[in-house]
């Protein structure tokens, strides 16, 4: 047997391979410093996507359901959904904080504060994602956690709150994509930084004045000063003696601002967070979002970008009440129509017993009536024969 074969590698089951990202590649964008997940927000692109995301996985109606079929029932929300972290802020709040750090690190981290007599968690306060540190023990596989520099005991671990995404095999903790893109984000925010210098700082001249004499430095900065002055505070036409003249200096849009550059990083940021997030957001991708299909889009944002979130939500926060009680997240929500539509849609399921008159008041915002809550006669005409 070779000498170099001799003896077989061996690694503990529970060790995590490094992976190498692209930022760790070398990067000409040293400048660009993402180590904190609030420095990628200045690329606008990267804001308004998880910005969208998060905000509307924050605002879509929560409930609480046990039961399936016709025995299924609806139950008051828990504390825990009311106030997740016991601070005042509420649900939406802390939904937030959640989906801003999952989308920017892979992971949200927390500690369950408190506890029911079922030992199910109805306080959980949140961390910022960048004071955690976590690992598994190379020997046990066990969970070891450091927060803000200090490692947490078995006792305190216990508490610990871990939700992840963008995971694989083998790896406790969820990929960053701030990390993983940091050479597009960073390409992105060094674009901008270098039209910022430009104007700031840049040594283009706004014009030249030239005369066919020559002219030693004395008089080239009297006929400056005066030139100057006849600029100053005036839209007037301007007059020049014989033999000067005047060629404004002006730099291409592209050289000054990389507009290209930054409308390409704009929209492969954009498109980190889902297909077809860069159109929703109104970035140019070589097609057209026009009136007719806007409704399409935001099928698509639910669709691709926002409804695997919603599900990893649900079970979130199904995972942490009593067995048996379930959270449904209300994407109906998000059907935005127009007014004709939407009462031909309340219509079909009045006729159909989908909906009592009175919740179908409650989602235009208005009063209840009595007797609302009993449906309507079931219809057995065909809607075409009833003319809606």
């Amino acid at each position: 047997m070779s000498l170099f074969f001799s003896r077989r590698e061996r690694r503990s089951p529970f060790a995590e391979p490094p992976i190498p990202r692209p930022s760790m590649l070398g990067s000409t964008f040293a400048s660009i410093n993402l180590s904190h997940a609030e420095a990628s927000l200045q690329k606008v692109a990267v804001w308004a996507a998880t910005d969208l995301v998060a905000s509307l996985v924050s605002t879509l109606p929560v409930d609480v359901y046990e039961g399936t079929g016709a025995s299924r029932k609806e139950l008051p929300k828990p504390p825990l959904l009311e106030d997740p972290a016991g601070d005042g802020y509420g649900l939406g709040d802390w939904t937030y904080q959640y989906m801003m750090s999952v989308l920017l690190r892979g992971n949200t981290y927390g500690k369950v504060a408190t506890r029911d007599r079922m030992a199910h968690p109805t306080q959980v306060v949140l961390y910022h994602p960048d004071e955690v540190q976590g690992w598994r023990d190379p020997a046990s596989g066990v969970a070891r956690w450091r927060v803000s520099g200090e490692t947490l005991d078995a006792e305190a671990a216990a508490d610990m709150w871990h939700q992840r995404a963008y995971t694989i095999p083998g790896r406790l903790l969820g990929l960053s994509p701030v990390a993983h893109h940091a050479s597009t984000i960073g390409q992105g925010l060094a674009a901008a930084k270098f039209g910022q210098q430009f104007f700031e700082e840049g040594g283009t001249p706004s014009g030249l004045l030239t005369n066919e004499q020559a002219l030693d430095p004395k008089q080239a900065a009297v006929a400056k000063q005066r030139f100057m002055a006849a600029l100053r505070g005036s839209r007037e036409p301007l007059v020049l003696g014989q033999g000067w003249k005047f060629q404004a200096v002006s730099v291409a849009p592209e050289e000054s601002q990389f507009l290209e550059t930054q409308k390409y990083t704009a929209a492969e940021c954009a498109r980190i967070y889902g297909p077809g997030m860069p159109e929703i957001l109104g970035y140019e991708t070589g097609g057209s979002m026009t009136y007719a299909n806007v409704e399409q889009r935001s099928l698509d944002l639910l669709t691709y970008a926002l409804d695997r979130w919603l599900v990893r939500t649900e079970r979130m926060w199904t995972s942490m009440l009593p067995p048996g009680q379930y959270v449904k997240i209300n994407r109906s929500a998000l059907a935005r129509t127009d007014l004709l539509t939407r009462y031909r849609a309340h219509a079909i399921a009045l006729r159909n017993q989908f909906a009592v008159p009175n919740e179908v008041r409650d989602i235009e915002d208005k009063a209840p009536l009595p007797g609302g809550d009993v449906p309507l006669p079931l219809a057995t005409a065909k809607p075409e024969e009833t003319g809606q």
